[in-house]
Parts: C-alpha cells; sequence; structure tokens
C-alpha cells in the first residue's frame, strides 16, 4: 500500500461533497507529473489524505481510498469544461483519472499546523514552490499526520 495527499478545491469538490456522493472521479488534473502518478504508481486501495486547497485556509480535511484503475478524463474532450485540452485525442488521451471513495471526515488540519513540525520538514507538499494536485506521502509522514489527527 502507498499513500498519497490529493489536493481538491473545496469549491469545486469538498470532503463533504465526497461523503454525500460516497465516491467520486479525480478529474481536472493537468500536470504531467500528478498524472503519472495516478497512472503508474498508484493502486486500487492506496489511501489519501483529501486537501482542501485554493481556500482561504488550506489543510486536510479527511481521508480517502483510490476505488478504480485509471482511465480517461472525459472532462478534456469537453469544450466547455475549464479542463478541456484540444490537443488531447480520444483514441491517445492524455489526461487520466481514478475514483476516489470517502472514507472519513477528519479534524481540520491546516497547512500552518503541519508546517510547525519538524517531523515533517521533507514532507513533499510543503517544499518550496510545490504546487502538484497529488503527492506521495511516506509510511512516516503518513502515521505521524494520523497521529495529529487523533489528537
Amino acid at each position: 500500500m502507498q499513500y498519497w495527499l490529493m489536493k481538491s478545491e473545496p469549491d469545486e469538490v469538498s470532503i463533504d461533497d465526497l461523503q454525500r456522493l460516497g465516491s467520486v472521479p479525480w478529474f481536472g488534473v493537468r500536470n504531467y507529473q500528478a498524472r503519472n502518478f495516478m497512472r503508474d504508481a498508484m493502486n486500487v486501495g492506496d489511501l489519501a489524505f483529501f486537501y482542501h486547497s485554493g481556500c482561504a485556509e488550506p489543510g486536510i480535511a479527511g481521508l480517502c481510498e483510490v476505488c478504480s484503475a485509471p482511465y480517461p478524463d472525459a472532462t478534456q474532450f469537453d469544450p466547455a469544461s475549464p479542463y478541456h485540452d484540444p490537443k488531447s485525442a480520444a483514441d491517445n488521451p492524455r489526461w487520466l483519472l481514478r475514483d476516489v471513495r470517502f472514507v472519513r471526515q477528519t479534524r481540520y488540519l491546516p497547512l500552518s499546523e503541519l508546517r510547525a513540525h519538524a517531523e515533517l520538514a521533507n514532507m513533499r507538499l510543503l517544499a518550496r514552490g510545490n504546487r502538484l494536485s497529488i503527492t506521495p506521502v511516506t509510511v512516516d509522514e503518513w502515521a505521524f499526520i494520523n497521529r495529529l489527527l487523533a489528537e
């Protein structure tokens, strides 16, 4: 099993939305490295921190589980979508997604609190200039953050 952090803007899909829907496709990823994580490294059953980004106080809002194999992100073919990619072809799609299912909502763990812990100093989320929407989380980071969430 591997662990991940997956960012979503809460006005697009929030942890509350995921809880209500049960599962959602993780659409709109338009970074090749994040896409490659989903395509090549993620596995069904992997767990992820559900992270609210692009909001007043970004942070971890819950846990989700990868529940599908990768498949083409339909938004790349939709000219009305903000995620439309006119260079992507149906017979050779550039962008893939996976479905994630709700595991649980957690206490809100803001970015500022994550930054305050030396144990997380090397976490990719906290790296200068990191803008990836999907990042791997080490076993030690996963365990430490889960201890914080239990406080």
